[in-house]
């Protein structure tokens, strides 16, 4: 062979060769390329994961704070029906205490008086029963133990009947409002036997 067909047969070779060694980079490139596509995707999904898992913990959480705001407005609107007759409840207080004193001073054996002894007693269980309906009682029990949330102690005494640290007497009654004290009652309470 002569030079000239041998430089075609080794550009032919050559030409072969760069276009194994192409083939060749193009699977790397290809294999490289989908190694890197497989792993952006693990990648994706991964995150894609997380982000579902914060979305249901975002919304779970709102939802607990929704349900926590419901209860608490129901809470809140609840006091305020219970406890919105406070201060018309500590108004009315001193007017019954007025008529518990007329009937303790008004002469009953008078029968002049009669009618208007009974009138005043009938209105003050007029006005008890009514405030009763709303939420208000009377502290007023004797012999019962001392309790610094609702008794205010005004005196100690002696007692042969009423046990130590019990109470004798009822001097002014105490109020409640749905269980909230209004007004503590005065009372005495007894130290138990004279020694």
């Amino acid at each position: 062979m002569s030079s000239p067909d041998q430089k075609k047969i080794n550009e032919t070779d050559i030409n072969k060769i760069e276009i194994e060694n192409g083939n060749q980079q193009d699977q790397i490139m290809s294999s490289e390329v989908t190694k890197d596509n497989t792993e952006n995707l693990a990648i994706l999904e991964t995150h894609l994961v997380e982000l579902k898992n914060t979305l249901r913990d975002t919304k779970l959480r709102a939802q607990a704070e929704i349900e926590n705001i419901r209860r608490r407005t129901k809470i809140d609107i609840e006091k305020a029906h219970k406890f919105s007759l406070e201060k018309f409840a500590n108004e009315l207080l001193p007017v019954i205490d007025n008529l518990e004193r007329a009937l303790e001073i008004a002469d009953k054996s008078n029968p002049a008086l009669a009618p208007m002894i009974e009138g005043v007693d009938l209105t003050m269980k007029t006005l008890l029963d009514a405030v009763h309906k709303f939420g208000i009682e009377i502290i007023s029990q004797t012999n019962v133990p001392f309790n610094p949330e609702v008794h205010q102690a005004m005196s100690i005494l002696d007692s042969e009947e009423v046990e130590s640290n019990h109470v004798i007497m009822v001097m002014q009654h105490g109020y409640t409002l749905n269980g909230r004290l209004l007004r503590p009652a005065m009372v005495s309470v007894s130290k138990g036997k004279k020694s």
